[in-house]
């Protein structure tokens, strides 16, 4: 226990610096209240409803993964574009917008058109893990809003959860990630659900499953129907943010097609066995991918703006 706190300390003291562009300070002066504001929303959504850090946290990586962190996936469509809410991995799944747009409300009230949507987003990503159990990390900050979305980026830009093992590694690395970041970005499904039809042919088609979770499983994703039935990714410690996952997929009992490729005889498999045997690994490792993908290629300076409204530009 002792080493794996001194983990989660030392994950504070490795990310203390970040993006040259980005600094953890950067409303010190501007809107000293912000980050207190955004964290007890955050905390006060999660007690509410605990799936809801793990939906706070895939907006941002939905996010991130499509053009940078800018706030786009937060826009609704206009005339001039069809933004990010519709495409494919995103409709009828993403959620999370009301607690973003409390939280923008609260913000503009304190310090108005100081805060970027975009910064919410990413410190909100954070808290929601922290108010589940999970590592902390320097959030860095300074990003403006898109004035723009695309729908067919965001088809082609985020993961798919049938995806092979290769076929991540692809995503992933087009993005800048390696494979090791992967597997620790990946440990984001110890929280949250998903919808049946997105693991109905893991269940019914693939023998890499633990029988008695298939068995399980089958009573609320029937081979036809009930798509939008929720399951949990992680049906051993279906809210916290913890390695359990791993420990399932070393079990066979990844929900996902995508989960379970990551311990399949592949490559990957020595880096999921250690994250089921060590927390603090993983819980490292995350946190370190973490910083790097909230800085995937943000807006700053003079570029984009600050929405006063998450949904729409200016």
């Amino acid at each position: 226990m002792a080493r794996f706190c001194m983990s989660i300390i030392l994950v504070c003291i490795m990310f203390s610096i970040v993006s040259s562009e980005l600094s953890s300070n950067y409303y010190y002066k501007t809107c000293p209240q912000a980050l207190s504001i955004i964290r007890s929303a955050v905390m006060s959504a999660v007690a509410k409803e605990h799936r809801m850090g793990a939906s706070l946290l895939r907006l941002h990586f939905h996010d991130c993964f499509v053009n940078g962190c800018d706030g786009s996936v937060l826009l609704d469509d206009t005339s001039s574009f069809t933004g990010e809410k519709t495409a494919g991995p995103n409709v009828n799944s993403l959620r999370g917008f009301d607690v973003i747009d409390d939280i923008k409300t609260k913000v503009e009230a304190a310090c108005p058109s100081v805060v970027s949507c975009a910064d919410i987003l990413a410190f909100a990503a954070r808290d929601s893990v922290l108010a589940l159990g999970g590592p902390s990390w320097n959030v860095g900050l300074g990003r403006r809003d898109s004035m723009s979305a695309s729908k067919d980026d965001a088809t082609k830009d985020i993961p798919s959860p049938l995806m092979d093992l290769n076929q991540l590694i692809s995503a992933f690395s087009n993005k800048g990630f390696n494979t090791n970041e992967m597997v620790a970005l990946s440990g984001a499904h110890t929280t949250g659900e998903a919808r049946c039809q997105l693991f109905r042919g893991r269940l019914y088609n693939e023998t890499s499953i633990d029988s008695t979770l298939a068995t399980s499983l089958r009573q609320n994703c029937p081979t036809t129907g009930g798509d939008t039935n929720l399951s949990p990714l992680d049906a051993t410690t279906t809210v916290l943010f913890d390695n359990a996952y791993f420990k399932n997929l070393v079990n066979q009992k990844g929900l996902l097609h995508s989960d379970q490729q990551l311990f399949s005889g592949g490559s990957t498999d020595s880096q999921v066995t250690t994250y089921s045997n060590n927390p603090a690994s993983f819980f490292l490792d995350f946190a370190n991918a973490m910083v790097k993908m909230a800085n995937l290629s943000p807006l700053t300076g003079n570029d984009g703006q600050i929405r006063t409204n998450c949904r729409k530009i200016n």
